[in-house]
């Protein structure tokens, strides 16, 4: 309500406490003399605290307090006069001390002869008094918070701070008392401050997010409160409080023998009931046979991926039994206490047979033979094996040139290589073959050696000059004159 809206009660200041002085009557000169000793005469208004109470309703005056000057001799000579905000108004309608908290007034005292002030006039204020009107409000909900899990008991959560329009000075309007609705027995709050805080460690892996209901109310909580309540979610966050485990103690895997170093072999997995870098984690291996397997970290799926470090023989080694360890990447060492955060597991890996090439005795082959030597004469042998089980027979042949193959031939059987026409050594010094071996169960499977066959030299040439001399001696030379 605006300032012209108070209710009749300063009115009535008037027109129910009039006070009037019993003095003489003077002319107007003697009160102005007697006005003008009041001014060199310090004077004082007396009143006690005036207040009205808000939001109440009157169709009649409402007692509020009673001026009077010094001066007032209660002979009903003296009239009061008020100016100011609401004087004079005859509005019954209720106030809002929210909206006004006060009035300020002005009180004259005139001489109701003289119509002239005998002092100066005097400000004073009425306050409104405040009555419980307003429920208590929480503006910054709903409250969203987070607290590390396995915290203390006691650890501040967050703060909730609820609001009340009352007058926070007078009386416990404005007082307000902070409850738990909801949140038992995991939280609890500070009734004045609004202080949240643990009251149990919790355990994010079991429960990751509660819903907290705080209740305000004013009057400290007395009958006839007002109250609000306000929903506060409290996220638990992670910390590494879970080491890996894997979820079997023993694996099985196979390789083929074919399969070519860095082949992957299987992948292993360690559970960890953390999250984010605090379930990151490192697998190696240990013991016998890390130099033929290797286990490297997918870090975006945390799977340890065991590769071929080494090819692998099925006819020389069937099986291999490594340790694989997984280790947390980053420790808390407040849990060290609680055991290491590691843990291992066995991996069995079978060698898988499959069908292989032949096998030469020699990568290379160095042979020799005397030039000149007849057609058919033995150069040497080249032997190659099946290395699989069955021991499938193979067969040899010449592969590179047509040169090559109408000097040397070999029997497909058993790989011993002829000449097909005498060397010479003045013409080639060596001659260099290449010899497949091939599965003849299997065409596909196909194996080659370089043979390098130096052609021996013979005495097969006698000495020759390389000119014709022709020379002059004269006819009386002497003997061993050259």
């Amino acid at each position: 309500m605006n300032s012209s809206a108070l209710l009749s009660l300063i009115l009535m200041l008037v027109q129910l406490w009039p006070c009037s002085a019993s003095t003489q009557n003077h002319n107007t000169h003697n009160t102005a003399q007697s006005f003008t000793a009041v001014q060199r005469v310090k004077r004082a208004w007396v009143w006690e605290p005036l207040f009205v109470t808000e939001e109440q309703t009157s169709m009649v005056p409402v007692y509020v307090g009673q001026l009077k000057s010094d001066l007032d001799k209660q002979n009903g000579n003296l009239q009061y006069i008020l100016t100011g905000e609401g004087a004079g108004s005859n509005v019954t309608q209720k106030l809002d001390r929210e909206k006004k908290p006060f009035y300020t007034l002005r009180a004259q005292a005139i001489n109701r002869s003289t119509q002239l002030p005998v002092e100066p006039e005097s400000e004073f204020i009425i306050k409104v008094r405040d009555v419980n009107d307003h429920e208590p409000q929480f503006l910054d909900g709903p409250y969203t918070a987070t607290v590390p899990e396995m915290s203390p008991e006691g650890t501040s959560v967050t703060r909730v701070t609820a609001t009340d329009g009352d007058d926070p000075s007078y009386g416990n309007n404005a007082r307000l008392l902070y409850s738990l609705i909801q949140g038992q027995p995991y939280f609890s709050v500070e009734p004045t401050t609004g202080v949240i805080r643990m009251a149990s460690q919790m355990d994010r892996e079991t429960k990751d997010q509660y819903l907290v209901i705080i209740q305000a109310k004013d009057m400290v909580g007395q009958p006839g409160a007002f109250s609000a309540t306000a929903t506060v979610t409290i996220n638990l966050s992670d910390i590494n409080d879970n080491p890996p485990k894997y979820p079997q103690r023993l694996y099985y895997m196979s390789v083929s023998e074919e399969s070519p170093v860095g082949a992957t072999v299987g992948k292993v997995f360690a559970e960890d009931s953390d999250i984010g870098e605090n379930a990151a984690m490192n697998y190696s291996i240990e013991g016998d046979n890390s130099d033929v397997f290797d286990i490297i970290t997918n870090n975006e799926t945390q799977e340890g991926i065991i590769i071929l470090k080494k090819r692998v023989d099925y006819e020389k080694k069937r099986r291999y039994g490594i340790r694989a360890k997984v280790v947390n990447r980053y420790i808390d060492d407040r849990f060290l206490k609680e055991g290491p955060f590691e843990d291992t597991t066995i991996v069995k890996i079978n060698v898988e047979d499959a069908d292989e090439p032949p096998i030469f005795s020699l990568e290379d082959y160095v042979m020799e033979i005397p030039e000149g030597a007849a057609s058919g004469s033995l150069v040497g042998v080249v032997t190659a094996r099946d290395p699989d089980d069955d021991d499938c027979p193979v067969r040899y042949s010449i592969v590179h040139g047509m040169h090559l193959k109408r000097l040397f031939s070999i029997n497909e059987h058993n790989g011993t290589i002829i000449t097909t026409e005498p060397l010479d050594r003045e013409i080639a010094s060596w001659h260099n073959i290449t010899v497949t071996a091939t599965e003849t169960r299997n065409p596909e499977k196909i194996s080659e050696a370089n043979v390098y066959i130096q052609v021996l030299d013979v005495n097969d040439h006698a000495p020759e000059f390389p000119k014709y001399y022709e020379t002059f001696v004269c006819e009386n030379a002497v003997s061993g004159q050259v």
